[in-house]
């Protein structure tokens, strides 16, 4: 991004108008996707939760709803988002640590009891696995009494991003595609009001990359799944409406702001110029933020109910649809209650007490924010187009390309930190010699064996050999891989032995497959 002192006219002085920005509601979406924006509805308030067992998590989310937030959002453990029981030898010292452990349908039973699934909409952060945990919730709803075709909510279903930033992946890069569109395809049928991906730029910011570099290879990654699900015979039209994304909020205020509405712009051109879309609600971009978690500080926490506050400003002044504001301990441990607590509160604050809400796009206008959107609009543009040269998102993800232009960006990040020409309040500036001294959560040690026990006991009382044999034998053709996998689920078979299955078939990934 360019740095400049201070915006005149001058700066916007060759900006077109009505090419660029519009009215709300209208293409290009710079100003927001809706007319009357937050005036209509506020955005969906949705904190991210999940640790330990189902019951623990359960009591965390019906802690929240009774707090007033208005959406849930899973977040499982690392066992579980890489296809492995809690009781497999490589789950030992994760189960339950980073989220939820879920391994069998009785899990999720109890991960949403009391909770009525046709009634609340539901955000699900899993990929490798998602089509696993998204066949146990549509089994749940419909055990609940739900229409599947009124279910709400999201599941995440980003793979790429895997291979690029966080490392949850488990299949090469070509059957875990399959697996994404399988599952793109059996929502389309099945779940017609759920958004059966969330094209996720959040991971690739984490990893280090730049504002423009987090619009530019989400982007990317969208274009390709688009052009599988396009091979797969599927219509732009029939899946355009439901394509998520989520997206980072950090605390440089007006960049963020002006990232948010330059990703509108961008990706309404991309799926009505370059996909032909016809439908004016396949040129929307719908995107859930959730502010910066690299952002927060062990040293003095609670700084960061700032850094958060700023954030999330930016996400609403930029015109998110769903938020998710981080707790100011999550850099020392999974969030306390006290801390989440304060998290929604940020957002209620802004949604009730600033004002902000009752002004569609606030900030336009300025000749600050529309400079900064037309740069970070033309600087994605030059990332994409040097993508589509070597060839696409899937080749320069295993090209390794891709992983290197985040590892520069985040090296330089650093260094300026360390040669204080980046001040970070606290910590290498304004520190304080001795540390404060929260009370932090903690998952219990006993959690391991238990579930260890839980789960002998469940795969004792059932039989599932004949459905996962048969969902073998499809994931050797080119069948739709989401109905065997729900059969499987339907039998009690469990995420270990589904995902060991699809092993045998496709291997494991290794960088360069």
């Amino acid at each position: 991004m360019k740095d400049k002192e201070f915006y005149t006219p001058e700066d916007i002085k060759d900006m077109n108008y009505d090419r660029d920005l519009g009215k709300p509601g209208e293409y290009p979406y710079t100003r927001g996707i809706y007319p009357t924006m937050y005036r209509g509805r506020l955005w969906t308030m949705r904190q991210y939760a999940g640790y330990g067992d189902a019951y623990q998590t359960n009591k965390r989310f019906r802690y929240l709803l009774e707090k007033g937030q208005t959406g849930l959002s899973v977040a499982f453990d690392l066992p579980t988002q890489l296809g492995y029981d809690s009781d497999h030898p490589l789950a030992i010292g994760e189960v339950g640590r980073v989220g939820v452990a879920i391994s069998m349908i009785e899990d999720m039973e109890e991960l949403f009891n009391r909770i009525p699934l046709g009634k609340v909409s539901t955000s699900m952060t899993i990929n490798a696995t998602a089509p696993i945990l998204l066949g146990m919730y549509a089994i749940l709803a419909e055990s609940q009494g739900a229409d599947l075709k009124n279910l709400m909510g999201t599941v995440q279903n980003d793979i790429l991003k895997e291979y690029v930033a966080r490392g949850n992946y488990i299949f090469p890069v070509r059957p875990s595609m399959r697996l994404t569109i399988d599952l793109w395809e059996y929502c389309i049928k099945e779940l017609p009001k759920w958004h059966m991906v969330s094209i996720s730029g959040y991971h690739i910011r984490e990893a280090g990359s730049t504002a423009t570099q987090e619009l530019a290879f989400t982007f990317a990654n969208g274009i390709a799944y688009i052009e599988e699900a396009l091979k797969r015979g599927l219509d732009i039209d029939s899946f355009g409406p439901r394509i998520s994304f989520f997206f980072a909020a950090h605390t440089n205020l007006l960049e963020e702001v002006a990232k948010f509405r330059a990703a509108r712009r961008i990706w309404s051109r991309i799926m009505r110029e370059r996909f032909k879309a016809k439908n004016p609600k396949s040129w929307m971009l719908r995107f859930h933020t959730q502010t910066g978690g690299c952002t927060l500080t062990a040293q003095q926490p609670e700084n960061n109910i700032i850094r958060v506050t700023l954030q999330a400003l930016a996400a609403v002044l930029g015109g998110t649809q769903s938020l998710h504001t981080n707790s100011f301990d999550e850099a020392l441990a999974l969030p306390s209650e006290k801390a989440v607590k304060i998290a929604l509160r940020t957002q209620q604050i802004i949604a009730y007490e600033s004002g902000i809400p009752g002004v569609i796009d606030p900030l336009g206008g300025s000749y600050a924010i529309e400079r900064l959107t037309k740069d970070i609009e033309e600087e994605v543009w030059e990332i994409l187009k040097r993508i589509e040269e070597l060839g696409g998102a899937v080749r320069v993800i295993n090209s390794g390309w891709m992983q290197k232009q985040i590892e520069e960006s985040a090296y330089i990040h650093q260094k300026r930190i360390e040669e204080k020409k980046r001040v970070i309040v606290g910590v290498n500036a304004f520190e304080e010699e001795e540390p404060e001294r929260l009370k932090i959560l903690k998952v219990s040690e006993r959690l391991q064996r238990e579930r260890q026990e839980r789960l002998k006991r469940y795969k004792e009382k059932r039989r599932a050999e004949g459905e996962i044999e048969r969902l073998k034998r499809i994931a050797e053709g080119e069948g739709n891989l989401m109905y065997p996998i729900i059969d499987c689920l339907k039998k009690r078979a469990t995420l270990g032995e589904i995902c060991d299955a699809l092993r045998e078939v496709f291997g494991e990934y290794r960088r360069g497959d």
